[in-house]
């Protein structure tokens, strides 16, 4: 811990003018850019972009299979490409943030992504649309660490960042819903090609919002990237993403995934070692020794990981179970997109600065489980209106409840230099929890399946019926699993963040930077 230093001239109130002070008295702190709350829907529109991307192409994959003759083996790695990209190159986005400032990475971020999605549409082959979708994901680790960051460094007074942060949560949360929504009516309506189209026009907004409306703080230019700390951290964490996609396909027990699990790990306790030595660490460790940051970041981690089974399954299972189209499929979502959206912005957001987080985060996983437990019920013959919408809406609340004071909790008082790393790090633990959700409830899902219909299936006759039942009851035990998961994820922020409410009229806390040895 170093020693708080006095605070600069320029936010210590004895040395504010009448001007300054005046604008304080009508509400707005001192200092703050007017034009914020539009700054603020740019880096939203980025989020969620970034985040959608993650499943908006998942209801267009048949299509674009059929297009492009991709094989059932290869299929995959539209998605993979993606996740292996982002979730194992975030930290080195956020550092670069960090050294060469927010706003510029933001920008070239924006621009990279859309380059991709343009890439991407208009695909000629399988390998051709498999690299776009990696650029996709590079480009997103560095736009991801930046617009968390510069929403951090925007919004320093409790009362807005409690706001922010609580239309940030809700984007964060409901993106992936919201991917699907997108991705059938693009599909069922236009072509599968737009569902990587539709992030040029997005990104061109969102590009010029950030040149007109985000400011920020120049980069460090005496700083140098730790190169050592890039080759073992983004090595160990594609490593272990990689593992976990290939886990579904493969099985936990095949010797490529074993290695790559074993490689992962070695490369990560390795970086782990260096970061203890680094004279200009990638990550610096004292953010993750942290007690509240580093339940932060396993609370999302955990809660991630329930969710993404919950997005498979019921895509699985609306469409091919109930016979849901790609557009029906998609406004199934809806309400947990909107519960999620109500969660973060008018409960968490309002309670944010009286309560402590954990009263917050604690009975949004339990909310989430409680949905996810409905959810075990669930037959072949289920009704959505009575039986799969209340679980939805339980879902969302529960989520909403969580995501958001994760989110402004972890990046709460970094220092400066450290807030693009901080956020790549709550962005790492969501992307990693996501792919072992993915690779870990669908491995149980298939096992629980196949030992179903293997001890049911005693008339040919009966095939189709036992076969959906099997699926369904494989649903129904890896969801168990996600319970158990949601309610691990509310003991950790009940045991491990202690962090209290934000105080009314308080500035956040604006740490002074560790010195540079």
């Amino acid at each position: 811990m170093t020693s708080r230093k006095p605070l600069p001239d320029a936010i210590r109130p004895d040395t504010w003018s009448s001007d300054q002070v005046a604008v304080t008295r009508t509400g707005e702190p001192a200092g703050a850019d007017p034009r914020r709350w539009w700054g603020l829907v740019v880096i939203a529109l980025a989020q969620l972009m970034v985040v959608l991307d993650a499943t908006i192409v998942n209801i267009a994959l048949p299509s674009a299979q059929r297009d492009l003759g991709m094989s059932d083996g290869n299929r995959q790695w539209v998605i993979t490409a993606y996740t292996l990209a982002f979730g194992g190159l975030l930290l080195l986005g956020g550092r670069i943030a960090d050294l060469v400032g927010r706003k510029r990475t933001f920008i070239i971020g924006l621009i990279g992504f859309a380059a991709a999605s343009a890439l991407g549409g208009a695909a000629t082959g399988s390998g051709m649309l498999f690299g776009a979708r990696a650029l996709q994901g590079a480009f997103a680790a560095v736009l991801a660490p930046s617009a968390l960051s510069l929403l951090t460094t925007t919004f320093t007074d409790p009362k807005e960042r409690g706001k922010a942060f609580g239309i940030y949560g809700a984007l964060a949360g409901s993106g992936s819903a919201i991917g699907f929504i997108v991705g059938g009516l693009l599909t069922e309506y236009l072509n599968w090609r737009w569902c990587l189209y539709v992030n040029i026009p997005i990104a061109a907004v969102a590009v010029f919002g950030a040149f007109a409306l985000l400011h920020d703080r120049p980069g460090h230019s005496g700083a140098r990237l730790d190169v050592p700390g890039v080759l073992l951290g983004c090595g160990g964490l594609v490593a272990i993403v990689y593992g976990f996609s290939e886990a579904q396909p493969r099985g936990w027990t095949d010797p490529l995934v074993l290695t790559l699990f074993a490689l992962g790990l070695v490369l990560l306790v390795a970086f782990v070692w260096w970061q203890n030595r680094a004279p200009m660490p990638l990550l610096p460790l004292h953010i993750v020794k942290d007690r509240n940051r580093a339940g932060c970041f396993l609370t999302m981690g955990l809660a991630t990981i329930g969710m993404f089974g919950l997005f498979l399954f019921m895509t699985y299972y609306l469409q091919v179970v109930l016979a849901f189209s790609p557009v029906r499929t998609g406004l199934a979502f809806l309400p947990l997109t909107a519960a999620i959206i109500i969660g973060s912005t008018q409960i968490s957001a309002r309670l944010m600065n009286h309560v402590p987080p954990r009263t917050l985060m604690v009975p949004g996983m339990v909310l989430a489980a409680g949905g996810m437990l409905l959810l075990t019920r669930m037959t072949v013959d289920s009704s959505y209106a009575t039986e799969i919408l209340p679980a939805l809406i339980l879902m969302g609340l529960g989520m909403g409840l969580t995501f958001m004071p994760v989110f402004a909790t972890a990046t709460a008082g970094v220092a400066p230099q450290d807030s693009g790393v901080t956020s790549a790090t709550v962005n790492t633990s969501q992307q990693v929890g996501g792919s072992i959700g993915t690779a870990l409830l669908n491995t149980i899902a298939t096992s629980s399946g196949a030992t179903y219909i293997a001890a049911h299936l005693h008339n040919p006759a009966q095939r189709a019926q036992v076969v959906k039942e099997g699926v369904v009851h494989g649903y129904t035990i890896a969801i168990w699993w996600a319970v158990g998961i949601m309610l691990l994820a509310g003991l950790v922020a009940g045991l491990m963040v202690t962090a209290k409410a934000p105080k009314h009229g308080a500035p956040a806390e604006a740490p002074v930077p560790e010195p540079v040895a």
